[in-house]
């Protein structure tokens, strides 16, 4: 009989892999501008969760503490990333040939907006993180504090510098960089 649990959970976590992957390689992948390790780290993400899952799949939300994991996994390994990428930099894109399709696929719909990917690529990763998880993946400002264990206000402050940061990158025309980055004494001057 223990075959057939063991068979069952195995089942209920391929199950789950399958419903959150593609959630995770998009989440990643924003975060990291880079595909190959976005998928390296989806695949971190999911060992880690099937090391826990007995007791994972018991949460209200499994999809969200392997999330966590994930967005945890992009910040605290930006500088070993930065001096890998450094060094892999001279095989000329060598290992974009071996590329999963499926993420391929998942990656090209986000493709289409190129500016914003690189723009977001130029924020710290505190502040990517903040507008991924805010913005793109909709969660609350709550949420996104619990994600990354720090104060709302903080997720407030992170994001506004963001988005700042992306305006001036971006060079939006209908928000002037100056409007956008001056204090909100600064802007009451300027609109009085």
């Amino acid at each position: 009989m223990d075959w057939f649990t063991r068979g069952q959970e195995q089942r209920r976590f391929e199950s789950f892999v399958a419903e959150v992957t593609n959630d995770l390689i998009r989440t990643g992948y924003l975060m990291t501008c880079d595909l190959s390790e976005t998928e390296d780290l989806v695949q971190e993400t999911l060992l880690r969760t099937a090391r826990r899952w007995n007791r994972v799949r018991s949460m209200d939300h499994p999809a969200a503490y392997a999330r966590r994991i994930l967005v945890n996994l992009v910040i605290d390994g930006q500088e070993g990333r930065k001096r890998r990428r450094n060094e892999l930099e001279s095989s000329n894109g060598a290992l974009e040939e071996y590329a999963d399709e499926t993420a391929n696929r998942v990656i090209r719909g986000i493709d289409a907006r190129s500016d914003f990917r690189l723009a977001l690529a130029t924020l710290p990763p505190q502040q990517r993180a903040v507008i991924v998880l805010r913005y793109w993946e909709d969660l609350p400002e709550t949420e996104v504090a619990g994600l990354l264990g720090c104060s709302v206000g903080t997720v407030k402050s992170t994001a506004s510098r963001g988005l700042a940061r992306l305006r001036a990158a971006l060079n939006f025309n209908d928000h002037p960089v100056s409007y956008v980055t001056a204090s909100a004494n600064d802007r009451r001057r300027t609109t009085s």
